[in-house]
């Protein structure tokens, strides 16, 4: 069982984020009591121990260590983790916590969000460090003794072109994290970098250019021995994400915190994203139950599967639906693999090709249910 907790958390929002978050740190006591309990009360009824922890937000970094001290103690971190980390943003890592980090909690994983390292860049929409601050971050990390470190960078940034996106991942790749997650810009309603387009003050970078951007990151990555395991995550040999990829395996887990959800292998349930209603509930009682029909959950199976290279195994459509998904789903197939859209593993499962990973949303509506 794999365990998330969401830090809401915030000095400041980024201008393209749309994850929970908040700046009202006044809040972070009553926070971490209010996730004790919710964890006391959810792991009453577990069958099976956690193999994995995963603080993401927000910003878990901001949480003073004291705080997390006390968290950490009411939570499973001895040895039956396989993988415990920790988000962090670039100006949050001193020599300070990296040494907290790696004496008195069980995180040897740390995910940074770098975005870029052009300072231009990262101004535009809202970062708080510099790119000398983020370099800066990966070598305190490594001499502290980090030694699987996980770096974001986005691509299709607000000015940015295809030399400034080479330099950003070449300048990444030389610092030889261990993990890398490049993600192609969204504009989410609601952020303020959505207000910013729509007001016409920034242009969304044209398909030719984030096409580029895509060819040189396949190209550059796989040169510097990274597999690209998932449509927006590479790993070199032996880091690929442990917690990350029951996401997309269909791994049960729980999610602690205002915002989170939860998949118990049957269904899924999620806190609402209020801290406030978080806190005056105290952690119990928060998570809300999403009903899912069996197009839902098929649906579901085919979106996270086929963010993958390992793909979609069809006989698992067969053991756990009606004959006409299996069906509907093998016709449809065959006509992707005609037009290169569909590949096939040697062990029969299906996937779709690297070079058809920007386009796979409309790949994957062809096999949608609705």
């Amino acid at each position: 069982m794999k365990l998330y907790i969401h830090i809401p958390f915030c000095h400041s929002k980024c201008a393209y984020c749309d994850f929970y978050s908040t700046p009202q740190t006044e809040w972070m006591e009553t926070f971490v009591n209010a996730v004790i309990n919710e964890w006391n009360y959810r792991s009453k009824n577990l069958s099976e121990g956690i193999d994995t922890l995963y603080l993401g937000g927000g910003t878990p970094s901001s949480l003073p260590p004291d705080l997390l001290s006390c968290l950490l103690k009411k939570l499973p971190t001895g040895d039956g983790l396989r993988e415990a980390t920790i988000e962090a943003n670039p100006e949050d890592i001193t020599t300070e916590w990296v040494r907290f980090l790696t004496s008195e909690t069980p995180f040897h994983r740390v995910s940074m969000g770098i975005q870029s390292f052009s300072d231009k860049e990262l101004s535009i929409v809202g970062r708080r460090h510099d790119s000398v601050t983020a370099i800066e971050a990966i070598h305190t990390l490594r001499t502290g003794g980090i030694k699987n470190i996980s770096c974001d960078l986005i691509y299709g940034l607000p000015s940015q072109d295809i030399e400034s996106w080479k330099y950003s991942l070449d300048k990444l790749l030389s610092l030889k994290p261990e993990h890398i997650s490049a993600y192609l810009l969204s504009y989410e309603t609601g952020t303020r970098l959505n207000a910013m387009l729509q007001s016409g003050k920034i242009e969304e970078t044209d398909e030719d250019t984030v096409k580029a951007m895509y060819d040189y990151l396949c190209l550059a990555t796989k040169k510097n021995g990274y597999s690209h395991y998932e449509i927006s995550n590479f790993a070199l040999p032996g880091y690929q994400a442990i917690h990350n990829s029951s996401y997309w395996d269909g791994s049960p887990y729980i999610g602690l915190g205002p915002g989170a959800h939860s998949w118990d292998g049957h269904s899924r349930s999620f806190n609402p994203p209020s801290l406030k209603d978080y806190i005056a509930k105290n952690g119990y009682s928060t998570s809300v139950t999403e009903h899912e029909t069996e197009d839902n959950r098929f649906n579901d199976l085919l979106i996270t599967r086929l963010r993958t290279l390992r793909g979609i195994d069809p006989q698992e459509i067969k053991k756990r639906f009606d004959p006409e998904f299996y069906n509907c789903f093998m016709e449809t197939a065959a006509k992707l693999i005609a037009n290169g859209e569909f590949d096939t593993n040697p062990d029969g499962t299906y996937f779709i090709p690297e070079n058809r990973w920007l386009t796979s949303n409309s790949i994957i509506l062809n096999l949608i249910r609705v």
